[in-house]
């Protein structure tokens, strides 16, 4: 019987081992629902405005607006509204009888995107191009700015310039002292007697801010207080405008034309400097207003009576284009490439003629050393409600 057991023990030692246990499978992957594809962003689209049939032409007292297709104006897709838009909200302060429906929704929108601004201009408003009475479609754009000067409350040595208000009994019919008798006479001097603003160093800075219709002088009072106030445009003395570059180029004084050039001439000429400054009649009278912190930021006020918009302001002739209208400007030239909105807010003396404008560029240096290099040609069009 031992025999017997010892032989199954031996036995089970040579049975084979059992195979080791599998490793548990791994869990099932994770089902990846594929995300829908994102929505398509909107597109900006003339089509709807292609089938519409054009307006007549519109008749103005020195131009006329010929209709044209949305997709005419150059640039539309890519000018930034929300820039526009700040200015056109100052417009729909003084707005004109057909946009005062209109203005509630332009500030409805001032909070929408570039692509719901743009096509509710498409919506509402019709494109017209500006053309002289003759046809000419292109005409000359200039531009200006709000000169810094520096000034004196009272006479001094250095500061012996007057900016002036306007005296009494200047009659707006009818022409006064030319700059020359204004210089000179003992009469005009009188009737200016009490009416002066300040006192400034340059004659050119004067001048400067006659041309420019508007400026910020930086005003010392007799205590050493400096005082920033602006200056703006009140009256004239009726007598037209001519340009004392215009005088130095054709004296052969000078070879180009901008303040930089003129300012060194004076100061090579100190002696002609009134021979210059006489050969331009026209003379200006502002009146001083106080600038806050607030009023620091904003321009000055045009012709239509709001703050004007570095960039987005434009002074027209109004007998072709009136205040206040939204106007798409194209210019191409050696200072600037601009395809944008802009909007009719002020006027000049130069500014005369169909397709005519001048561009407000701000108050800093930069805007003035632009703004004495824009000087070339010029598209128009207005944007009238449907």
């Amino acid at each position: 019987m031992a025999a017997i057991v010892g032989s199954l023990a031996a036995c089970g030692a040579l049975a084979p081992k059992p195979p080791p246990a599998l490793p548990p499978p791994p869990p099932p992957a994770p089902v990846v629902v594929p995300a829908p594809p994102p929505a398509p962003k909107p597109v900006f689209s003339f089509e709807a405005e292609d089938l519409a049939p054009l307006p007549p032409v519109r008749l103005q007292p020195k131009s006329r607006w010929v209709p044209v297709r949305w997709r005419d104006l150059p640039g539309l897709t890519q000018d930034s509204m929300h820039e526009a838009w700040n200015a056109w909200i100052r417009s729909c302060e003084r707005p004109l009888p057909n946009f005062t429906e209109l203005c509630a929704e332009v500030r409805q929108l001032s909070i929408g995107g570039d692509l719901a601004q743009r096509q509710w201009l498409v919506q509402r408003l019709q494109p017209y191009r500006v053309e002289s009475l003759e046809g000419q479609s292109v005409g000359l754009l200039t531009s200006y700015y709000e000169p810094l000067v520096e000034a004196s409350r009272v006479q001094t040595a250095q500061f012996k310039v007057p900016l002036y208000r306007p005296p009494p009994g200047l009659d707006a019919n009818k022409p006064w002292f030319t700059r020359q008798e204004i210089d000179t006479l003992p009469e005009a001097r009188r009737k200016l007697q009490g009416h002066v603003i300040a006192w400034v160093a340059d004659p050119v800075d004067v001048l400067i801010v006659q041309i420019q219709g508007s400026g910020r002088v930086r005003i010392s009072e007799p205590n050493g207080d400096k005082k920033l106030v602006r200056i703006a445009f009140a009256a004239t003395n009726n007598h037209p405008y001519k340009s004392v570059g215009s005088w130095l180029l054709e004296r052969g004084e000078l070879r180009s034309v901008n303040w930089a050039n003129i300012k060194r001439w004076v100061a090579e000429n100190p002696g002609r400097v009134n021979e210059m400054m006489w050969s331009n009649p026209r003379f200006v009278f502002f009146r001083d207003e106080a600038m806050t912190a607030l009023d620091s930021v904003f321009g000055p006020r045009g012709a239509l009576g709001v703050a004007l918009t570095p960039g987005r302001s434009i002074a027209v002739d109004k007998g072709s284009i009136p205040y206040g209208a939204p106007v798409w400007l194209s210019t191409s030239g050696p200072a600037v490439e601009l395809q944008k909105l802009v909007f009719a807010q002020d006027t000049g003396s130069a500014i005369v003629g169909a397709v005519r404008a001048d561009y407000f560029t701000g108050w800093h240096d930069e805007a003035g050393e632009l703004a004495g290099r824009i000087k070339q040609p010029l598209r128009l069009w207005v944007l009238w409600p449907k």
